[in-house]
């Protein structure tokens, strides 16, 4: 009879003989893949970086800002100029030119974080204004996980809108395994978006939210089909919420071509597939037969 040792020797070895296969799964080269814990890491100070004054370092003092913030920014830029690279050479760029490109890509993202504070500020702003349970911004800051997961959202989306593979989607996964808040960093949101609750919210990589919108928990921005598979991408297949829209726990809005005008409210649990005109009021019961497709149909 085998010993323990030669039993396990013997697992190895048919674990071994099945990498051979080559297939996706079986890829052997890690040292060209982005580190998820280097990437989380990255967004816990760039959360120091867009609220200074709430996730400080202990040692931090007012006086000394300038080089707190330098030595923060030379961290983040070594790591994430280093993940940018490792995903570009991934995608077949030479090993220079991809730490050149992630340098450079890094430097383009640093620009636009002042952009992204402000859109952040009117987010905190939204929240506090939309939710009367709020006893002030620190505790939106601290403890809101629509405002965490926002917040990362609008970081990956920078860098989505530079082409940077793979990490932008590892950011918003990070915070959609945090807060239950599924973002694609594809999407586009404008000011003073407020996620209340939040658990259970998915918003599509094609989807486009205007400004003061207001969505609940279990709110799904969604396409219409998945049959397509990849033969969709690129294509519009998420809703368009237009400016000042209310969207109650629980409903679902399907399709790239559905539009949701302008200062209207989806009641909670509603089921749409087609556009609503601008300053409607729809709830279960108000529901045309249209607004109830499946929407697994073409």
């Amino acid at each position: 009879m085998e010993s323990l040792q030669q039993q396990i020797e013997g697992v190895v070895d048919s674990i071994l003989e099945d990498y051979r296969h080559r297939r996706d799964i079986d890829q052997m080269d890690l040292f060209r893949q982005p580190d998820r814990e280097i990437i989380i890491d990255i967004i816990a100070k760039l959360r120091r970086i867009v609220f200074p004054g709430y996730f400080r370092d202990k040692n931090y003092q007012v006086y000394n800002a300038r080089h707190n913030l330098s030595m923060l920014i030379e961290d983040v830029m070594f790591n994430l100029s280093h993940q940018i690279a490792l995903v570009l050479q991934g995608t077949g760029v030479e090993e220079s030119q991809a730490q050149n490109q992630g340098e450079q890509i890094c430097i383009s993202f640093f620009g636009q974080l002042p952009k992204v504070r402000e859109l952040v500020q009117t987010d905190l702003q939204a929240a506090y204004a939309g939710d009367p349970a709020a006893t002030g911004n620190g505790e939106i800051i601290f403890s809101y996980p629509g405002l965490f997961a926002i917040m990362v959202y609008r970081l990956a989306h920078v860098l989505y809108t530079l082409n940077v593979p793979v990490i932008p989607r590892v950011m918003t996964e990070h915070a959609h395994s945090v807060t239950g808040i599924d973002i694609h960093p594809g999407a586009t949101i404008g000011a003073h978006f407020f996620i209340d609750h939040g658990t259970g919210v998915v918003i599509g990589e094609t989807t486009v939210i205007g400004e003061r919108v207001k969505i609940y928990q279990g709110v799904t921005l969604g396409g219409l089909s998945t049959r397509g598979g990849q033969s969709l991408r690129g294509k519009k297949r998420h809703p368009t919420i237009e400016d000042n829209v209310t969207i109650y726990a629980n409903a679902s809005i399907f399709g790239g071509e559905t539009v949701i005008g302008r200062d209207s409210v989806i009641g909670a649990s509603a089921f749409i597939t087609s556009s609503v005109a601008p300053g409607t009021r729809v709830s279960i019961e108000s529901q045309p037969l249209r607004y109830r497709t499946n929407p697994t149909e073409k």
